[in-house]
């Protein structure tokens, strides 16, 4: 028994650090934040843990974990409705200089703006590169549902000046 849960435990291990980075990417996108994006990754990696034989078990356990993070942000989006607001500067630790610097700070601005459905669809699609298909089973919604919920957020963040300079804004998808 302390076998297969060491077992267990080990593969679910390696399969949370190879996964982490690209998590904690798209958690980021979708709190807006640093903290909040590692507290959803906690929370997402928590429950896929509790859950790991269905997760083990499903075609795509990247997309299921994925999908538990949406959940996640969703579930904290409805429990205390806060105002979201996006941050370009954490004060203990500043972006590095460079040259896109700017232009992640203006995306994370405009990001910022998009309801959250909109955002989950632009940010699993353009920033994961996610299928329709696969963006749809992590929002659990239609393909429909993600086609004009991308397509909402990529016109809002086309109109948002700051956006202009950018090339290749929706990746021309």
């Amino acid at each position: 028994m302390e076998a297969q849960k060491s077992a267990r435990d080990e593969e679910f291990r390696a399969f949370a650090g190879g996964v982490w980075s690209r998590l904690y990417r798209s958690a980021y996108l979708l709190a807006g934040e640093r903290h909040g994006a590692e507290d959803l990754v906690q929370q997402a990696m928590e429950r896929a843990y509790v859950a790991w034989g269905r997760v083990r078990a499903a075609d795509d356990p990247y997309a299921y974990v994925c999908r538990i993070l949406i959940n996640e942000h969703a579930r904290r989006f409805r429990r205390r409705r806060p105002p979201e607001q996006l941050v370009t500067d954490v004060p203990d630790r500043p972006a590095p200089a460079g040259p896109d610097t700017e232009d992640r700070a203006a995306l994370l601005a405009a990001l910022g703006t998009l309801p959250p459905g909109q955002r989950q669809a632009v940010v699993l699609r353009y920033w994961e590169d996610l299928s329709e298909t696969q963006t749809a089973a992590a929002m659990g919604c239609s393909v429909g549902t993600v086609k004009s919920q991308a397509a909402r957020g990529l016109a809002k963040l086309r109109g948002v000046s700051s956006l202009s300079g950018l090339t290749n804004v929706g990746g021309g998808r």
